[in-house]
């Protein structure tokens, strides 16, 4: 081979590859860079099933709501203690001290309540509930004893530690305008927090308008040695290649391009020996609750606008309570003053309109519901590669949706909520259910999920591919079950365990 290409293949050569930007994706650049590789990120940018794919720096890091909690073994137990799917190969513990280090960095506040089904963490100081929320929690609490309501485990900062500031952020200033971005990086995303922490070293390389379109297999190796890229502008095709590689573009993408690696060795996709690949589809269904008018405390009002709401964690299905359906749900919610918006039907005018504009209405009170999806075999995705979207990449079709199980646990997610909102004071309570196709939460996982047995599943409990031990996957592919809280603290705690694996294999000279 001429020197000129040897050169040109060292330029484009890293020691890890990242695929994606969002959660997990910042996390691994940042693991891989601060323990000494030169990595290489690379970010797309530029049925029903509603899938919410940003393709930008940051990914869904810069869209989400930032609530963060730990499953727990009541979740890592769950498939095995129904005797339905896979067990998860690791437990609670083996996640334990990297949830503690994914909160310490990220800045999680919250509440420290002792619940087994709802594991603490290392928590900033919590945000403070209002006073219509204190009461209601009151006597939610004495109504029905085991069911408990916290402030929200949220990832903006109550307090900035040594972590946050060392990379440029600052408390919450409470104006509730996250959506518009944070320019004091209290809100935890990609751009406030890992990716800062990975430039710093000097060791990161970030290529925007990228798309992943092939993970390349060496067959005699059984190792990956890059990755096929096609500019999202220009169309033109290139390789770069790297000894570990890293796909975290969520949980859709990642799998799609897994599908789309296909060779002698896998035709059916990159280590997908088992079938698995593709299969599995889950995502939390929610879109059904409560609420309803508190009357009084009209001399009360707010400071600030807390960017955080309040949390019911799970009740059923624990100890005594059994149900018609598996697993269970949470609650998130609020309590609010009525705005302005209660006048648009009305017809006051001139003084009298001013003056109702500009004074608060009553107290309302909502909860909203968070159930666990069951995984299903026949949930699933799939390439149709005689359709290809502008980029020439075949497109995703689904055939995914809720079942019997969800369906049951509907109905005590909205009863349920009415109930304790009665109970506490609230009157008024109207109930809702708009039915939540798959997708809606933006929680989508499963797909290439971890187990013990490469014959059932595609990943490792170290979320190595089986048998392609330099590929890693640490988005919400990965997922065995879901559990029914927010899953984004768990992916950074699985990516920051893997790349500390990953490292240490490579120093044995194992990848």
């Amino acid at each position: 081979m001429p020197a000129i290409s040897i050169d040109a293949k060292k330029q484009l050569t890293y020691d890890a590859i990242v695929i994606g930007s969002g959660v997990s994706g910042g996390w691994a650049a940042k693991e891989l860079t601060e323990k000494g590789l030169r990595v290489l990120m690379l970010e797309r940018e530029t049925h029903p099933f509603d899938w919410y794919r940003p393709n930008i720096v940051g990914g869904k890091s810069i869209m989400w709501g930032r609530q963060s909690y730990r499953l727990s073994d009541l979740d890592f137990e769950a498939n095995l203690r129904d005797g339905i799917s896979i067990d998860w190969p690791i437990r609670y513990k083996d996640l334990d001290s990297w949830y503690g280090y994914a909160e310490r960095f990220a800045g999680i506040s919250g509440e420290k309540m002792g619940l087994p089904q709802l594991p603490d963490g290392d928590f900033l100081p919590p945000m403070e509930m209002f006073h219509v929320e204190k009461e209601v929690k009151q006597r939610i609490e004495k109504a029905f004893p085991g069911r408990k309501m916290t402030i929200g485990r949220v990832a903006n900062l109550s307090k900035a530690a040594e972590a946050q500031l060392g990379v440029g952020r600052s408390p919450c200033m409470y104006r509730n305008r996250c959506s518009m971005g944070c320019p004091f990086g209290a809100y935890f995303s990609t751009q406030s927090s890992t990716l800062p922490a990975a430039a710093k070293t000097g060791r990161l390389t970030l290529r925007p308008d990228s798309i992943v379109t092939e993970i390349v297999h060496d067959e005699a190796t059984q190792r990956a040695t890059g990755v096929r890229v096609r500019d999202a502008v220009t169309m033109q095709d290139r390789e770069f290649y790297a000894k570990i590689i890293f796909v975290c573009a969520s949980t859709i993408s990642s799998t799609a391009l897994l599908m789309n690696s296909v060779s002698d060795r896998y035709p059916n996709g990159l280590g997908n020996d088992s079938g698995e690949l593709g299969h599995n589809l889950m995502d939390h269904h929610f879109k059904v609750g409560a609420s309803g008018v508190w009357e009084g405390d009209l001399d009360r009002y707010y400071y600030g606008r807390r960017a955080n709401g309040i949390y019911v964690p799970r009740y059923r299905n624990i100890g005594d309570d059994k149900r018609d359906y598996l697993r269970g749900f949470g609650y998130q919610g609020s309590a609010s003053r009525e705005g302005w918006q209660r006048e648009i039907a009305e017809l006051s005018f001139g003084e009298d309109l001013k003056n109702q504009l500009s004074t608060p209405g009553n107290w309302t009170m909502g909860l909203g519901g968070f159930g666990e999806s069951l995984p299903h075999h026949d949930n699933k995705m799939w390439l149709d590669k005689h359709t290809q979207d502008k980029w020439g990449q075949p497109v995703v079709c689904f055939d995914a949706g809720m079942r019997e199980n969800e369906k049951k646990m509907r109905i005590d997610m909205m009863n349920d909520a009415k109930e304790m909102l009665e109970a506490s004071g609230v009157t008024q309570v109207i109930t809702h259910d708009k039915g939540s196709p798959f997708g809606k939460a933006i929680h989508e996982m499963g797909t290439a999920r971890m187990g013990r047995d490469p014959k059932t599943s595609v990943l490792n409990a170290q979320n190595q591919i089986h048998t392609v031990k330099n590929v890693f996957m640490t988005d919400g592919a990965c997922m065995t079950s879901i559990g029914c809280v927010n899953p984004s603290l768990t992916f950074m705690a699985l990516t920051a365990r893997a790349a500390d694996f990953a490292v240490e294999e490579m120093k044995k000279g194992n990848l």
